[in-house]
């Protein structure tokens, strides 16, 4: 529960013009997070040729920025809650855009993958405070309405991204996916200094009033926000080695290529090992409690995440870039191929929602994943000239089934299996375990399927590459589905601590 240290009166309403025009901020730098995340796909043949990068490049412009994005998040949050919600937002919307501008403006591979992990690091910071002010400040009553119009105007923004940037791709140029942003930016700076209240957590130092009303929020009871640049720092290197490691191995090199692969393979584990100990060493104190994991449920559950994300990522990863560069598609087309998806999971989710209410996570989750399993394999036959109807829609439409069966019902299973106090942390790592899955699928199916150099170019090679692709996305599925029959319950009334289950 959150508690308002000021006057009664000083909480914002919905209905006011402070109000919409906070919401309105809050849904508009979100929004570009979401966009930013999945229009890229779209792009990755058009900035390939333009840059003239091969696999490995268009790995990094997609991992370099969910990797940073991933690894920050929760830092970003803590941040946030120390020195202040609306400055943090701040900082990360403009550290988000001039990364765009440099993203946008990019003369070659390794400057756009270096915008690109700045980024995601903007993003890492805007992310947990466009909702952690919607949490701060407005009235209780209306904090629900609030959250409830940012997801759906977020979703609406995912669905909107491929289509809006396939568009720009063709109209204009690949660059203006990133250079949209910084109209959209000036926008949510003015708003947010506008309108959106300061707030801190109780127990960060001088907490102080500034803003439109002059609200000072923060969690009730709490201590000082956990601040843990550290483990933050240990787990984004783990990350990254592993990820370095997997992108370089599947590219032609020498012996001192193969020499920094293990390299990276080697700091990537032990900086990996060195978050988990840190964190177990801090206990309560750590950016990630270790009383998190006391629950098996919640152990489950990530892994559980990982695994189906990374399907997701994977599956994202290369439909975009063979329907343009095998079955001929244009970027708009291929933006409207993801729409099927996009707007099930928008229109399913309270439905899937309220039905592990009912049931149970288990079910829906055991069966959702076996859906979109078979949407990946009737894609497997896209091949050049693929019919839009009768080869691409059935298939991204099984997908995008199996997945409103998975998104909302494991959000909701996330945060019943912890106590109510660490919901917070919970949902924000829940959040960055998909992101890793990401990652790693991105990272490691070209080299699964002997994808490298300027292949995917090639539309031969990329469509042998393709359908291995898509058989390993199929049966990372079908692991889900086996975890989720297995291993996965309804979460267990909350305790005052957690325990073993």
């Amino acid at each position: 529960m959150l508690e308002i240290v000021a006057p009664p009166s000083t909480p914002i309403r919905l209905a006011s013009p402070a109000g919409r025009g906070l919401l309105f901020a809050a849904v508009l730098a979100s929004g570009m997070v979401f966009l930013d995340g999945t229009v890229v796909n779209v792009a990755l043949p058009h900035l390939g040729r333009s840059l003239d990068a091969g696999v490995s490049g268009l790995q990094w412009t997609v991992d370099g920025y969910l990797l940073t994005l991933a690894a920050f998040v929760l830092l970003g949050g803590a941040l946030g809650d120390r020195y202040g919600r609306r400055r943090i937002f701040l900082l990360g919307v403009v550290c988000f855009t001039a990364a765009s501008v440099l993203s946008g403006i990019a003369q070659n591979i390794e400057w756009l993958i270096a915008a690109r992990f700045l980024q995601g690091a903007g993003g890492a910071l805007l992310t947990p405070g466009s909702l952690a002010l919607i949490q701060a400040s407005f009235h209780p009553d209306d904090r629900g309405k609030a959250i409830g119009a940012w997801s759906g105007f977020s979703g609406v923004s995912t669905a909107v991204g491929p289509l809006l940037g396939g568009w720009l791709i063709d109209a204009l140029s690949w660059r203006w996916i990133f250079l949209i942003n910084v109209p959209l930016a000036v926008v949510v700076v003015f708003a947010a200094l506008r309108w959106a209240p300061e707030s801190r957590a109780i127990g960060a130092a001088n907490q102080a009033a500034s803003g439109t009303g002059g609200a000072v929020i923060g969690a009730a009871g709490s201590a000082a926000p956990r601040f843990d640049l550290t483990g933050a720092l240990l787990g984004a290197l783990g990350l990254a080695g592993i990820t370095f490691a997997l992108i370089e191995a599947a590219q032609p090199g020498s012996g001192g290529a193969t020499v920094l692969v293990a390299v990276g393979a080697l700091v990537g584990v032990l900086a990996a090992v060195g978050f988990v100990l840190l964190e177990r060493r801090k206990g309560n104190a750590a950016m990630l409690p270790p009383a998190l994991f006391r629950r098996r449920l919640f152990s489950v559950l990530n892994i559980y995440t990982v695994v189906v994300y990374a399907s997701l990522g994977g599956f994202s990863f290369f439909l975009s870039v063979h329907l343009q560069n095998v079955a001929g598609y244009s970027a708009l087309k291929t933006g409207l191929a993801n729409l099927p998806m996009t707007v099930l999971l928008l229109v399913g989710s309270p439905w899937a929602g309220a039905l592990v209410a009912r049931i149970g996570p288990r079910l829906p989750l055991t069966v959702g994943p076996l859906i979109a399993a078979g949407g990946v394999l009737l894609l497997r036959g896209i091949g050049p000239h693929a019919s839009f109807w009768a080869d691409v829609v059935p298939g991204v439409f099984l997908f995008g089934l199996g997945l409103t069966f998975v998104v909302a019902p494991l959000t909701t299973s996330v945060l019943g299996a912890v106590d109510d106090r660490f919901a917070g942390v919970a949902s924000g790592f829940n959040n960055a375990a998909s992101r890793v899955g990401s990652v790693l699928a991105v990272a490691a199916l070209p080299l699964l399927v002997g994808l490298s150099g300027a292949a995917y170019r090639m539309p031969a090679e990329l469509a042998n590459a393709f359908r291995a692709a898509m058989l390993w996305c199929a049966g990372l599925l079908i692991v889900g589905a086996v975890l989720a029959a297995v291993l996965i319950h309804r979460p267990r009334p909350h305790r005052d601590s957690p325990k073993s289950d």
